[in-house]
């Protein structure tokens, strides 16, 4: 059974940072992407950041600010998150690619999703 678990979310100020992870388990991690996925209240799910074999991929709305990581080691995959903003708020989820496939920003054709995280910055 594949499980994909997402933890660090929380409630942080405006300009704060907050680091999630996601732990897999039941697939053999390194061969798949991976691509953390949000979706704030009442809007649509959006992509935030992916990663393949070492490429990494953002939204324009949070380049500069996440970086999307690896640890094939420890079988997670980590998004750091810096000067958080309150547009940010959102339930964050990881999800896995098999194949090391690409990462369609729809997230549509994910083939593993985590239940998420959430996150929530105050201003």
């Amino acid at each position: 059974q594949v499980l994909l678990v997402e933890s660090g979310g929380g409630l942080v100020q405006a300009g704060g940072s907050l680091s999630l992870s996601c732990a897999a388990s039941g697939l053999t991690f390194g061969m798949y992407s991976w691509g953390w996925f949000r979706q704030a209240p009442g809007k649509e799910r959006e992509f935030v950041a992916a990663i393949k074999w070492t490429n990494t991929y953002y939204a324009d709305s949070v380049k500069g600010r996440f970086t999307i990581s690896r640890d094939n080691a420890k079988n997670t995959v980590n998004l750091q998150m810096n000067s958080l903003k309150p547009e940010d708020t959102a339930v964050y989820y990881c999800a896995a690619k098999g194949r090391m496939g690409h990462v369609d920003p729809s997230g549509d054709d994910m083939d593993y999703w985590g239940k998420g995280t959430l996150v929530t910055v105050s201003s």
